[in-house]
């Protein structure tokens, strides 16, 4: 029995967010072929997640000194319990899929905030004696939705950073399909969805 976290990156609902159509044509076609598997469902604007911030620092900093947890500030205590929470998930997941629409060239902020979690040196990352970076994550595949409004063959930064960050931790097994081209094309949006929908649920079955 695999684990699948699905991270979803778009306050609405499917009924008024493609990709989040997307994310549910998905997750209908994955839990029928694979029924046993453990899926986490999770949206990032329905939870609580921390930036990198002034209360993060604080925490890392006095718990690298040796400060006791019970000692940090309130804030320092739940932001780092956050942030450590996500990574810890991330780690004990088989597969992940990302799913987001590409706002202004890049990713929502939650879903930048959710990536920052799992990029963590010492967990899913190390520096070698020749100070390069070196990926600790193993066994696991990705697959990356995306909408977008015009046509950027998957080019767009929001595509290329979320590759890189995976590629960067050490998942080398990382697939796209984007649906675009929705608002330029508006005549045929419904067709460039219904095409994308078709690739998603046929991915989702060999996931």
């Amino acid at each position: 029995m695999a684990k699948l976290l699905v991270i979803r990156a778009h306050p609405l609902a499917a009924d008024a967010s493609r990709s989040m159509r997307l994310a549910d044509e998905f997750l209908a076609a994955y839990t029928q072929a694979h029924p046993d598997d453990d899926v986490i469902d999770q949206n990032l604007y329905n939870i609580a997640i921390p930036e990198i911030d002034l209360d993060l620092f604080g925490a890392w900093k006095k718990l690298g000194d040796g400060v006791p947890f019970v000692r940090l500030h309130e804030a320092e205590q739940t932001k780092s319990t956050l942030f450590e929470g996500y990574t810890t998930q991330f780690l004990n997941m088989d597969k992940i899929v990302i799913a987001n629409p590409l706002w202004n060239l890049q990713v929502p902020t939650r879903l930048k905030a959710w990536i920052d979690c799992i990029c963590v040196a010492g967990k899913t990352f190390k520096y070698n004696e020749q100070g390069e970076a070196v990926g600790l994550v193993r066994g696991k595949k990705a697959l990356h939705l995306q909408t977008a409004g015009g046509f950027y063959g998957s080019q767009d930064p929001a595509s290329q950073y979320v590759q890189m960050m995976l590629n960067f931790i050490g998942v080398e097994d990382v697939a796209s399909i984007a649906a675009e081209g929705m608002d330029h094309d508006p005549a045929h949006a419904d067709d460039i969805m219904e095409a994308a929908v078709a690739r998603v649920r046929a991915a989702a079955t060999a996931f």
